[in-house]
């Protein structure tokens, strides 16, 4: 369920509605209103992120931390090293106490 608050817009949307500002079909006044945007800075917003990194700063980002980035291979070979001797200790102890319990049945 998605929270009440910014909408959000597809990325053919912004597209579209910039190619219609740089075209000079429509400003961005008259576009904001004919789409019912909250402002026409928004349109402006897009426009400047369009002329500067392309297409790619319309479609809509990921939010928080890539998945797997350059310290996940890391990570996982700590937490690998980290079970296997959880394991490990878990065997060691059980075989201690296993000693243990024989020599009682032999004293």
């Amino acid at each position: 369920m998605r929270k009440p608050g910014k909408p959000s817009f597809t990325f053919e949307f912004k597209l579209e509605v910039v190619r219609r500002y740089v075209s000079g079909e429509a400003t961005a006044l008259e576009l904001a209103r004919e789409h019912g945007l909250s402002s026409p800075k928004l349109v402006e917003t897009w426009v400047r992120a369009y002329r500067s990194e392309g297409e790619e700063a319309l479609r809509p980002k990921r939010k928080g931390r890539p998945a797997g980035g350059a310290s996940a291979p890391a990570d996982s070979e700590l937490e690998r090293l980290r079970a296997e001797n959880l394991l490990l200790s878990a065997e060691v102890a059980y075989l201690k106490k296993l000693r243990a319990l024989r020599e009682q049945g032999r004293g």
